[in-house]
């Protein structure tokens, strides 16, 4: 019982927390957005673009986990773009780096409190379907959940949202027509696809990637569906978007490495940035519909 009580005040207690972590950003910039993006490896650039932005290290954020991978500068953004604010996160935390699943999703529990209302949730990726080709951009229609953990998993605190969240359309689908029809008009390649999340931090066998693919995945990575399940949870709408910065294993005849991925994610930069800056405004118009 007394287990059970402290799991209960440990949750109410996130709430808090999260909030503190809310006001704490809100004091530090005028502008209120209702649109982030999270930005994975080697992605990080496009909040260099923003216009004006308020720069907030994670470290100071109260209650902010601190992103220790390569590739995550660590700090969140407030700033414009196309005259529109946004809250853009250069990096995240995963599992692998030790936090718990409560401790990856904290971000975006506060970005919720800021009144953040869609999530662009980008990552780098390996490519296990085979029609794509390293440098590519997915879309992610689905996901698969192989991390072994949710970030749900305990007392539910209804402030946060319903105790079994509907996920049977947790990337939503007007977002994804609008990144969509973006792309074709930008004349970018884009693709759509299933992504896989494994616990990492190594890279799967190749038995492992012909595994994923039997099972229907299109794409697989180390992060992104904590945060989707939170979102969904919170009530927020999600766009994902992969970039695959490797081939996963088995499919090239050479060693994966994590200095490939953060240079592919850097060549195609000027496409995801454009990308982003297209989509960010159609998404702006949905949320006032």
């Amino acid at each position: 019982m007394k287990s059970r009580a402290t799991s209960v005040a440990k949750s109410a207690g996130e709430f808090a927390r999260a909030e503190a972590a809310a006001k704490f950003i809100r004091a530090r910039t005028r502008l209120r957005p209702a649109i982030a993006v999270v930005l994975g490896s080697g992605l990080g650039a496009f909040a260099d673009e923003l216009e004006s932005p308020a720069r907030i290290p994670y470290p100071r954020i109260p209650n902010f986990p601190r992103s220790t991978a390569v590739g995550h500068a660590g700090q969140l953004l407030i700033g414009k773009t196309s005259g529109i604010p946004v809250a853009a996160m250069q990096g995240r935390v995963h599992l692998y780096e030790g936090y718990s699943p409560a401790e990856v999703v904290f971000p975006v529990r506060a970005l919720r409190r800021l009144g953040i209302r869609a999530v662009i949730l980008t990552n780098a990726a390996g490519g296990v379907n085979l029609s794509f080709q390293q440098g590519a951009l997915v879309l992610i229609r689905d996901h698969i959940n192989l991390l072994g953990a949710n970030p749900l998993t305990g007392p539910n605190d209804e402030r946060f949202g319903p105790r079994f969240p509907d996920m049977s359309e947790a990337y939503d689908r007007n977002f994804r027509n609008a990144a969509r029809a973006e792309a074709r008009r930008l004349d970018i390649p884009i693709h759509e696809g299933v992504y896989a999340a494994v616990p990492g931090p190594s890279y799967e066998t190749p038995a492992e990637i012909r595994y994923l693919r039997a099972i229907g995945a299109d794409l697989v990575g180390m992060s992104t569906v904590p945060e989707v399940i939170a979102a969904r949870h919170l009530g927020m709408h999600v766009l994902g978007i992969s970039c695959v910065t490797n081939m996963a294993a088995g499919i090239l005849d050479r060693p994966l490495r994590h200095e490939e991925v953060l240079e592919t994610g850097r060549r195609v930069g000027g496409q995801f940035i454009a990308l982003l800056r297209a989509v960010i405004p159609r998404i702006a118009a949905d949320l006032q519909a």
